[in-house]
C-alpha cells in the first residue's frame, strides 16, 4: 500500500489571524466614549452641586448672623439691615435699624422735638427732608426719597449712619403727605416704619408762632439773619418783640381748618404702627420722652436740647389786638386757648 507522505516546511505553513469587522471596532469605540462621557458628566455635576450647596449654606449662615433670634418675633418686621450704596457700615452692618417718621405741622415743636431725638446716641433724625419740592413732586419721587433715607444714603448734619439704631425724619402735613397718603401708608406698612404724630393742643399759640416766623423771614430781626429756632434767651427776647395782629374775622375758621388737618392725618395713618404726642404734654412731663424711646425700642437716655422757647408767658403779651381776639374766642370751644401758658 502506497503511502503519501506530506511535508510541511516552515515556509509553507502560514497561519493568519481572522479578520475583524471595521463596524464592530467603531461600535466598541463609540460605546467606550459614551460610558466615559456619562461618568465624567455625573462626576462634574456632583462637584457642582456640592459647591453650590456649600455656597448657599455659607450665604445663609452670613445672613443669619445679622439676625437676633432671641428678639420678640413681633418686632422682626421692624428690624432692618440697610446696605448703603454710598458707604460700608463695617462692623455695624449687622446692627438692626428701626425706621420712623415724625408727622407734624409747622410751629408745633417738631424742631425742638427732633433735637431731643438727635441727642440720643443711637438716633438719626434727618430734618424736614420734604421741604425740597423736587422730592415731593409725585408719589414716585416721594418713595425714592424714602428709600434713600431708610437705606442710609441721605446725608445730613444729624446722620449717625454707621451705627444708627433708629433712622427717620420729620414730615409736615402740607409737604405731599396728605395728597399721597395711600401710597405712603402702604410703603410705611410694608417697610415697618413707625409713625410719631406730634401736634400742638393750643392752636392759637401755634398761629402766633407761624405769623411771627413768617414775618421774620423778611424782617430778619437777628442782625439781618432769619432764625426759626434760637439758642439763647437774648435771641428769643428779640424775636418776641414782634407782636402779630390776628385777623379775628377768619380766626375761628382758621382754627377749625387746623383741627381738621390733624384729624385727617390721624385717620389716614391709623393703620400704621403709631404714637400720638402733644407738644404741651412733652413740656409739662419729661417722662413722655421715655415713652418715645420705648416706642422705638431704644435704650433709655436723658434727652436734651439747646433750643429756647420764643413766645413764653401769657398770650396777651404776644398779640397786638389781644382784646379783639379775647372777645372773638370767649364763649367758644377755643376759649381755653386764651389762658394756656404753653
Amino acid at each position: 500500500m502506497a503511502e503519501e507522505i506530506c511535508f510541511f516546511t516552515k515556509d509553507s505553513l502560514i497561519i493568519k489571524p481572522p479578520k475583524k469587522s471595521p463596524a464592530l471596532l467603531r461600535m466598541i469605540v463609540v460605546v467606550f466614549a459614551m460610558v466615559c462621557g456619562v461618568y465624567i458628566c455625573s462626576t462634574c455635576l456632583k462637584q457642582t452641586n456640592t459647591e453650590t450647596t456649600s455656597k448657599l449654606w455659607n450665604i445663609e449662615v452670613i445672613e443669619r448672623l445679622c439676625h437676633e433670634y432671641d428678639t420678640d418675633r413681633s418686632q422682626i418686621p421692624y428690624l432692618h439691615y440697610p446696605k448703603p450704596k454710598t458707604f460700608n457700615r463695617g462692623e455695624c452692618g449687622c446692627n438692626p435699624v428701626r425706621l420712623f417718621a415724625v408727622l407734624s405741622t409747622q410751629r408745633s415743636g417738631s424742631g425742638w422735638f427732633e433735637t431731643l431725638l438727635n441727642s440720643h446716641i443711637n438716633i438719626s433724625s434727618n430734618g424736614e427732608i420734604f421741604s425740597v419740592k423736587e422730592r415731593r413732586e409725585n408719589s414716585s419721587s416721594i418713595l425714592r426719597t424714602l428709600d434713600s433715607v431708610y437705606n442710609l444714603d441721605l446725608f445730613t448734619s444729624a446722620s449717625k449712619n454707621h451705627c444708627s439704631a433708629a433712622v427717620g425724619f420729620k414730615w409736615m402735613l402740607n409737604q405731599g403727605l396728605i395728597q399721597h397718603h395711600k401710597e405712603i401708608v402702604e410703603y410705611f406698612n410694608n417697610k415697618g416704619v413707625s409713625v410719631i404724630f406730634l401736634f400742638r393742643r393750643n392752636l392759637l399759640r401755634r398761629m402766633v408762632s407761624v405769623i411771627a416766623n413768617s414775618y421774620d423771614r423778611y424782617a430778619k430781626l437777628l442782625n439781618g439773619t432769619h432764625k426759626s429756632h434760637v439758642h439763647s434767651p437774648e435771641e428769643a427776647s428779640t424775636l418776641a418783640k414782634y407782636k402779630p395782629e390776628i385777623n379775628t374775622t377768619l380766626l375761628i375758621t382758621d382754627l377749625k381748618k387746623m383741627e381738621v388737618a390733624a384729624t385727617e392725618a390721624l385717620e389716614y395713618f391709623n393703620s400704621t404702627r403709631h404714637l400720638t404726642l402733644y407738644y404741651e404734654d412733652l413740656i409739662r412731663n419729661q417722662t413722655k420722652l421715655g415713652d418715645v424711646l420705648d416706642f422705638l425700642k431704644l435704650p433709655q437716655m436723658n434727652l436734651s436740647s439747646r433750643q429756647v422757647k420764643i413766645h413764653s408767658g401769657p398770650l396777651r403779651e404776644h398779640i397786638r389786638n389781644w382784646d379783639d381776639v379775647n372777645k372773638t374766642l370767649s364763649g367758644t370751644t377755643y376759649e381755653s386757648f386764651l389762658r394756656s401758658d404753653c
